[in-house]
C-alpha cells in the first residue's frame, strides 16, 4: 500500500495543501515549524484516529476555522482509494472512502501506517499512559473493532468512577451499593476483552521486537516484554507508579480466538474488584482494569527504564514500531503499512541511521521528515518535497 496524493484543507498551519508522493522513500525538507511533520501527522491519523503530537483533535484545526480536512488516495495492487476525514469542533467527525459515508472509527480498515517519532523514546521512559496507548493503537489497526470495545469500556469506566464517588461522598458502604454490581459486570466484560488481546499482542511482538532490535542496534540485548496487570495485584496507575514497586503477572490466561474474553481472566477481574471495594470506595476510583496496566520492557534482564542507556533506549523504540509494521504487513490484506519517521535521524548516530534505512528498505512506502538533508541516508533522498511556512515549494522558488 502506498499514498499516491495527500490534499489538506485549514489542517494545522496549512490552508491548502496539494503533495503528489511516489511509492519508495519520500522525504520532506524544511527548516523547523515550517509544517513538515503537519503532513505525516495527517495521514497518521488517518490510520489511527489519534496525533502523536496532541490528545484532542480540535488543536489540528486551523486557527479561526471550524474544521479541517483531509484527504488521501491510496493504492494497492492496482486498485486505489479515496479516503476522507473532516475534524469538526463543534460537532462529531465525519469520514468517508470512495465519497460513500462510513464511521470514523472503520478508517483503520483502509489505511496503515506506522510512525515513529522522538516522543517515542516515552515508550522506554515515560508513564504506563503512554505504552497502553501505542498497544492499543496497534489492537485497532489489527482488529478494527476492538475501537469500539475500548471506547465502550472508557464509558462504563466513567460511570463506575462517578458512582464511587457519590457513594463516597454519601458515606455509603459496598453492601449498600447495589447497583455497582451492575457496572462490575460490564466493565468485567469489555475489560477482559482488551487484557486478552493487550496479551496476545505482547506474545505477538515479542520474536518480531528481538528480531527488529538486532537490526537497528548491532547487538541482541535480549529485549523482552513483559505484562504488568492490576487484576494480579499490580499498582499500576500513573499516580502512584514513581512510588510503588513493579509487579510481574502470574500465570498469563491462554490466548483465545474470536475476540471473546476469557473466562480465567474474567474471574481474575471479578475477584480483584471485589478484593479492592473499600479501597476503590475510599478514593472514589476503580483501581483494577486494563487502564491500570503496563508493560515492562527488559534488556538483558534489566528494566530499560532506568537502566538503558540513550542509545538502547532508542534502539528499543525503534524495534517496538518496526515490529509493529511486521505484525500488520504479515496480517493486512491491503500490503505493507506505510512507514513514517518524523524527525528521527537527526536524533541517530551515523551507524543506526544506515542501519535504519536498512531496516526499512523494503517496505513499499517510507515517508521521511527532516530539517537537515545531510541527516538522511542518500538511499532515502530520491524524492524529496520542500517545505516552507505551510507550502509545498517549487524548487525554482527556492
Amino acid at each position: 500500500m502506498h499514498v499516491t496524493h495527500l490534499s489538506l484543507t485549514d489542517f494545522r498551519n496549512y490552508a491548502r495543501a496539494e503533495v503528489p508522493l511516489q511509492s519508495g522513500a519520500n522525504l520532506f525538507v524544511g527548516s523547523n515549524g515550517q509544517g513538515k511533520t503537519n503532513l505525516v501527522e495527517a495521514l497518521g491519523y488517518l490510520s489511527t484516529l489519534t496525533s502523536h503530537r496532541v490528545t484532542i483533535d480540535t488543536a489540528m484545526i486551523r486557527q479561526g476555522c471550524d474544521s479541517a480536512v483531509v484527504r488521501a488516495r491510496v493504492a494497492h495492487a492496482g486498485r486505489e482509494l479515496s479516503l476522507e476525514v473532516q475534524l469538526n469542533r463543534a460537532s462529531a467527525n465525519r469520514a468517508q472512502v470512495n465519497r460513500g459515508v462510513i464511521k470514523p472509527r472503520e478508517l483503520p480498515r483502509y489505511f496503515s501506517s506506522v510512525l515513529f517519532a522522538p516522543e517515542d523514546l516515552a515508550l522506554v521512559r515515560g508513564e504506563p499512559s503512554v505504552r497502553r496507548r501505542f498497544l492499543d493503537q496497534l489492537l485497532v489497526q489489527r482488529a478494527p473493532r476492538l475501537a469500539g470495545v475500548l471506547t465502550d469500556y472508557d464509558r462504563v469506566l466513567k460511570q463506575r468512577n462517578s458512582l464511587l464517588k457519590s457513594a463516597r461522598a454519601a458515606g455509603v458502604r459496598g453492601a449498600q451499593l447495589t447497583t455497582l454490581e451492575i457496572w462490575d459486570e460490564r466493565l468485567v466484560d469489555l475489560g477482559s476483552q482488551i487484557i486478552d488481546a493487550r496479551l496476545a499482542l505482547v506474545d505477538d511482538l515479542a520474536d518480531p521486537v528481538r528480531s527488529a532490535y538486532r537490526s537497528v542496534a548491532g547487538d541482541d540485548h535480549h529485549p523482552v516484554l513483559v505484562p504488568q496487570l492490576s487484576i494480579h495485584g499490580a499498582a499500576l496507575d500513573d499516580e502512584v507508579t514513581a512510588a510503588a514497586p513493579a509487579v510481574v503477572t502470574g500465570d498469563v490466561p491462554a490466548r483465545v480466538a474470536g475476540g471473546a474474553a476469557s473466562v480465567a481472566t474474567a474471574e481474575q477481574f471479578r475477584a480483584a474488584l471485589a478484593g479492592l471495594r473499600r479501597r476503590e470506595l475510599e478514593r472514589g476510583i476503580t483501581l483494577a482494569g486494563p487502564h491500570r496496566d503496563d508493560v515492562a520492557f527488559e534488556l538483558n534482564g534489566l528494566p530499560a527504564k532506568g537502566y538503558a542507556s540513550h542509545g538502547e533506549s532508542w534502539s528499543f523504540a525503534l524495534a517496538l514500531k518496526l515490529a509493529s509494521a511486521h505484525l500488520l504487513r504479515a496480517e493486512s490484506a491491503g500490503g505493507d503499512p506505510v512507514i513514517v519517521l518524523d524527525d528521527v535521524f537527526a536524533e541517530l548516530d551515523q551507524n543506526r541511521r544506515r542501519m535504519l534505512a536498512e531496516a526499512i528498505s523494503d517496505y513499499e512506502q517510507v515517508l521521511i521528515t527532516a530539517a537537515v538533508f545531510e541527516d538522511v541516508p542518500d538511499a532515502l533522498t530520491a524524492n524529496t518535497v520542500r517545505i516552507r511556512a505551510g507550502a509545498v515549494v517549487e524548487e525554482g522558488d527556492e
